[in-house]
């Protein structure tokens, strides 16, 4: 049985994190390849006399990113779907974040994560084929396209998705795991909703580096 902390292939997987709830789903095997992508939006304004019209910027696109994931659990002769129900629950509403005025909600933003790229985005798309079948029609094989947009600059102050349209049910007091405790972003999210916050839960914690310790209770 291969570790569920490295590949097939024995490397460090790359993951995706539901920022929601901490879930995290280790990749099978590393993605061949990913492609990252940006858009720009300018406006055009006619100059009478010159050969090009002058251009104004408008507005930043956000990053988007896509892979393809294998799965594979033929040697195992188990339902692929262990492994890959995980990331759907990454595509329905998080009913425990529904908004206490709207009583709507959203579905969880997630983190890319493999080597140096930490990608905070939500999901906008994901299919999933299988290609592969026991002999009872259980799927042991399949592939999953994702696509994810990136929801927030951590140059800037403030994610597009808030409290205001995600829900109000962070809490203003925590204990830390130790799954989180290298990681101030996840802290600040489960915290106070907003994973941009880390420096404002570091201040109010005391912690100048923003690591905090197993078992650690802070206060948003």
């Amino acid at each position: 049985m291969v570790s569920s902390n490295l590949t097939k292939g024995q490397l460090t997987p790359a993951k995706l994190t539901n920022l929601s709830d901490n879930t995290t789903v280790n990749f099978m095997f590393n993605p061949f390849e990913y492609t990252i992508s940006k858009s720009n939006s300018w406006e055009k304004k006619v100059v009478t006399g010159k050969n090009m019209p002058e251009m104004t910027f408008k507005s930043g696109g956000a990053m988007t990113l896509k892979l393809t994931l294998h799965f594979d659990t033929y040697e195992e002769l188990k339902d692929v779907r262990q492994y890959t129900d995980k990331l759907w629950k990454m595509m329905f509403i998080d009913t425990s974040k529904k908004n206490s005025k709207s009583n709507k909600s959203a579905p969880p933003p997630v983190a890319f994560e493999w080597g140096r790229l930490y990608f905070q985005a939500i999901i906008t798309s994901m299919s999933q084929k299988f290609t592969l079948f026991g002999a009872d029609g259980i799927p042991l094989r399949c592939q999953v396209d994702v696509s994810l947009e990136q929801y927030m600059d951590t140059n800037e102050a403030e994610p597009q998705i808030t409290l205001s349209n995600y829900g109000t049910t962070a809490p203003y007091s925590m204990t830390v795991d130790s799954s989180m405790a290298t990681r101030p972003d996840l802290v600040a999210f489960a915290l106070l909703g907003a994973a941009s916050a880390m420096r404002s839960v570091a201040d109010a914690n005391g912690s100048d580096d923003m690591n905090y310790s197993n078992g650690q209770t802070l206060s948003g």
